[in-house]
């Protein structure tokens, strides 16, 4: 990736580049944004410019493949390689993160799991891998310049590797750069993010989002548009979108399920088994669709609380199920949404930490149930 192929973040590439141009590069840096907004794509371009300059050619050459010898990576894994008991480390999968990240760069940590069919597997970043990290950046450059890491997925670092990083973060070897990537800061410890310079990058803006399918895809300029604003700032979402992603229409199929069988719960008794039969398909998947369906489940309301407020123009969704945004809409207010939002949150808390999906979905749906009956 070059700067001219990151959507958007004009700011913060002119920021980048000032720092390489007058030679004041932080040796640790934490990049945060949410998915489909570049950050993994936005560090490459700049490492690239750190590592090559404007006139190497072999070097850009060599960027080109994601295959230059000073630029190390690292990404969270399962445990174990395969079905080995060997310790699984990133330069494992080296061939497999060229691949995806050539075809995919503005993939999510979901859409790696999946390339590397690990899906229902606990991924992390884990000792084996901090141990290998210290070796690699305890060697001398190959070409002789900077070397650079970066992490991408650093959120999830577990606690005993982060720890075990903590002092090559703080003090690396000469010339040696650390990029971590994360969607967020929040599981990053605290030690690790006060000894990084911190880039907030934000949500990518409907133009840019647009201008991006337009060259990238086959689509009119009114299609772009309009997947551009159901995006809500996530590149991978609309690229997704324009190609009618399977996810999303079962995402909606298990969202009207649920509040179609949460309305008739009050004079319908066996509408709460009906609703923990729900909640056992849901938990049957892996943690990161469960998170990603609630996450979809929030702006499903969020939707229907601007339609019920008359702000049409922000509204972008179209159910392709034959449910009714519009008949939907009167019962999501202000306050219903904000209880709707902290049910949500605190769903998404649990399962993140491995709490039983089961228990934690159900609880979910009942409160729903309690919340959709109550009086505006």
């Amino acid at each position: 990736m070059q700067y001219q192929e990151v959507l958007g973040l004009d700011h913060i590439k002119k920021h980048l580049q000032s720092t390489v141009q007058n030679g004041r590069i932080a040796h640790a840096q934490l990049f945060v944004g949410p998915t489909g907004s570049g950050v993994l794509p936005l560090a490459i371009a700049y490492a690239r410019a750190i590592l090559c300059g404007t006139d190497n050619d072999s070097c850009h050459a060599q960027l080109d493949n994601l295959a230059h010898p000073d630029l190390h990576f690292s990404f969270p894994m399962p445990s174990s390689a395969g079905s080995s008991s060997t310790k699984a480390t990133s330069d494992m999968f080296l061939k497999e993160w060229r691949a995806f990240l050539l075809s995919n760069p503005y993939g999510s940590l979901p859409d790696w799991y999946k390339a590397i069919d690990i899906e229902k597997k606990n991924a992390e970043i884990r000792v084996a891998e901090a141990q290998l990290i210290m070796k690699k950046l305890s060697l001398k450059s190959y070409e002789g310049g900077f070397k650079i890491l970066i992490v991408w997925g650093a959120d999830k670092m577990n606690t005993e590797a982060a720890n075990k990083l903590l002092k090559l973060i703080e003090e690396p070897p000469a010339k040696t750069i650390i990029l971590l990537v994360a969607e967020s800061d929040d599981q990053i410890i605290n030690t690790i993010k006060s000894r990084c310079q911190v880039i907030t990058i934000p949500k990518l803006n409907t133009a840019v989002i647009a201008k991006g399918l337009q060259k990238n895809m086959q689509l009119t300029e009114y299609q772009c548009y309009s997947i551009a604003r159901q995006a809500d700032g996530d590149y991978r979402k609309a690229v997704q979108f324009s190609q009618n992603s399977a996810e999303d229409i079962q995402f909606e199929q298990w969202f009207v399920q649920w509040v179609r069988t949460a309305f008739v719960a009050k004079t319908k008794m066996t509408a709460v088994n009906d609703l923990i039969e729900w909640a056992t398909a849901i938990a049957s998947v892996n943690r990161e669709t469960q998170i990603r369906f609630l996450n979809y489940c929030m702006e499903f309301f969020r939707q229907a609380m601007l339609k019920n407020y008359k702000a049409e123009t922000a509204v972008y969704l179209s159910p392709q199920s034959g449910f009714e945004l519009g008949k939907f809409a009167p019962f999501v207010d202000g306050n219903r949404m904000m209880e709707v939002q902290k049910e949500l949150q605190d769903a998404i808390y649990h399962i993140e930490r491995n709490a039983n999906g089961k228990i934690v979905l159900t609880d979910l749906s009942i409160g729903m149930t309690r919340i959709l009956h109550s009086k505006n």
